[in-house]
Formats: structure tokens, C-alpha cells, sequence
């Protein structure tokens, strides 16, 4: 079976200008320090720029997260059992979203993402390998609640949400979103969610500043995506990739830092960066399993089961969406 074309929920104006991405541009460039969320790195250059870093040798979490979910097919099999609808938060990866497609028997695949174009590559390569699989993709900000396809309504879900993208948000956006996918899958549904390990900073480090230069590009593309998209004129030559660990957030953070002195505009505004000052683009924050249960916790999702790769690098948490409570 095919994919759909896909259901799109992401607000325009008269010109095609995504209003959400050039709010939050105008907004964190107007701020001190300077702030852009991460997941405007996702356009669709951007989006395949990610799928090559997780082929670098530096950056390990793809291939941690692989090998659990080649080891652990029947253990999630056991949990999840046949006939849910698994709504993937992203487009689906071409390596992980199949093995677990192939271990549980689902009824459905909903792949939710920001970015058309790849979204509905990633869908229709999904449904050429899964014929007869009904695969039904949803473009939209899934930072929000999504109004899922009527063809699931009442087909219980999976929610999946691999890659530790829940590291890229603070605590307080992190929480935000665990909740609006609870609000999005129901209750008594399920998420499959990845969160990396706190681990040797040199290994953190390398991991986001990779030999290659694949992440920095990456991260620059994210200046070259708001001059094409929102009128941009920022010198990307006078930008450079910088990653940093950050231990007191136990997080690895991405910037962008400005070689010299930089005046530029964005939208008709004007703004600047002084040499040595920079506009923060990403978090990733690293969990144990104590922080991570609180932050499932704090969220409305009770964790049911953990595994990690061979190596410790990497967990994979299975979590369920339990009725409010007020008490243990």
C-alpha cells in the first residue's frame, strides 16, 4: 500500500513563510544570549544533513539505539503486542523505524514531522517496504497536540520517539512536549523513547564536532535556511561551529560563533553579533536512569522498561500513559 500524501498542519503566511519558524528566529536573535531552537535545524537539507551524521564514526547514538533494537525485537514485541497504531514523532529513520516495525505487527504507521518534503520521502520509502502496511503521514509541529488520522482513532498507539530528540530540549520544553504526546496518543497508550548516557566528555565532544565537519555543517545550514526562508543576509563565512559540554546541565551544546564583528538582518530587522559571541542552536542532554524516570515522571508517563546497548552508550525507555494520580 502507498502512503497518503499527508495531512498538513503547519501555519503559513501569503508568502509561504512558516509563522512559527520566523517568531522564534526574530524572538531568539532579539535575546541575550543569543537562542534558536533546535528543531529549526530541520529543514529538509537539514534533515538529511542528521541522517548523514549518524554515519560518522564519532557519533554513536545511532548505532547504540540500532543495536538494542536489533537485540530486543521480542522483548518489545512482548510489551507493545499486535495491532497499534505507531505514531513516530519525525520522519522515520531508514535503519531503526523498520526493525521495529518488523518486531511488533502494527495496524498502522503515522510519521508526524515539520518538514514536508522529507517527511513524505521517509513515508514512501516506508511503505515501499511495508506494502501492506497503511502508512499515513502528518505534517505538523509536534510540539503541540496533533490531531491524529481518523483511520487511527481507534486503534490503540505506540508513540516512538528515537534518537535521544528529547535531549534537545530544557527541562521545562522537554516536559511540554512528554505531555502533548500524551495528549496527542491518549491514554493507556504506549512510547518507545530513546535518551542517551551521560558518558567520558572527550567521547561527548567528538560526537557533535565530528572530523568530517558534516555537524558544522549541519549547524550552518541552519543560518543558510533563515536567509533563504525569512530574507536573511548573515555572512555564513564569518560563523563557525563550536560544540561545548556543559556540565552542570549535563548537556553537549551547539553554537554558532561569530568570527568578527557581524551586523545583519532577518524579516526587515536588524540585529548583531559582537566576535566571540554566539547564537545557541542545540542541547543535548545526557539522563542517568533516575533523571530520565523523573522526567517521565513529571510528564504523566510511568517507565516500565529500560535496555541498553553492549556498551552502556545508550538507552531505550519503554513508558506507558497511566491515568492521573495524585499519589503513588
Amino acid at each position: 500500500m502507498t502512503s497518503k500524501p499527508g495531512l498538513k498542519l503547519v501555519d503559513r503566511d501569503e508568502s509561504g513563510v512558516d509563522t512559527a519558524f520566523r517568531e522564534d528566529v526574530i524572538e531568539g536573535l532579539s535575546q541575550q544570549p543569543k537562542a534558536i531552537p533546535a528543531r529549526w535545524l530541520y529543514d529538509d537539507a537539514g534533515s538529511q544533513l542528521f541522517e548523514d551524521i549518524t554515519k560518522v564514526p564519532e557519533y554513536y547514538p545511532t548505532r547504540a539505539e540500532t543495536e538494542i533494537l536489533e537485540r530486543q525485537g521480542e522483548s518489545f514485541a512482548k510489551l507493545i503486542g499486535p495491532g497499534r497504531a505507531v505514531v513516530e514523532f519525525g520522519s522515520g529513520s531508514s535503519i531503526k523505524t523498520p526493525l521495529l516495525l518488523r518486531a511488533i505487527e502494527p495496524a498502522a504507521y503515522v510519521p508526524l514531522d515539520i518538514s514536508g518534503d522529507f517527511l513524505r520521502a521517509a513515508a514512501a520509502d516506508l511503505a515501499a517496504k511495508f506494502p501492506g502496511l497503511p502508512v499515513l503521514p502528518v505534517e505538523a509541529d509536534f510540539m503541540r497536540k496533533v490531531a491524529l488520522p481518523e483511520e487511527v482513532a481507534d486503534l490503540p498507539k505506540l508513540g516512538f520517539f528515537p534518537g535521544s530528540t528529547i535531549g534537545n530540549m530544557v527541562a521545562r520544553t522537554a516536559v511540554d512536549l512528554l505531555r502533548s504526546m500524551r495528549q496527542t496518543l491518549g491514554v493507556g497508550s504506549q512510547l518507545l523513547i530513546g535518551m542517551d548516557l551521560i558518558k567520558d566528555e572527550t567521547v561527548l565532544l567528538a560526537a557533535y564536532d565530528d572530523a568530517a565537519g558534516v555537524t558544522a555543517e549541519f549547524n550552518l545550514n541552519l543560518a543558510r535556511r533563515i536567509n533563504r526562508e525569512l530574507g536573511g543576509d548573515i555572512d555564513i563565512d564569518a560563523l563557525r561551529h563550536q560544540a561545548r559540554w556543559n556540565d552542570d546541565f549535563a548537556r553537549v551544546e551547539m553554537h554558532l560563533v561569530a568570527q568578527r564583528d557581524l551586523e545583519f538582518s532577518v524579516a526587515g530587522q536588524s540585529f548583531a553579533l559582537n566576535k566571540g559571541e554566539s547564537i545557541h542552536t542545540e542541547n543535548s542532554h545526557k539522563f542517568t536512569r533516575r533523571t530520565a524516570h523523573m522526567l517521565l515522571a513529571a510528564s504523566g508517563w510511568e517507565m516500565q522498561a529500560r535496555w541498553l546497548d553492549e556498551a552502556k552508550r545508550f538507552s531505550l525507555i519503554m513508558a506507558d500513559a497511566r491515568p492521573n494520580r495524585s499519589a503513588p
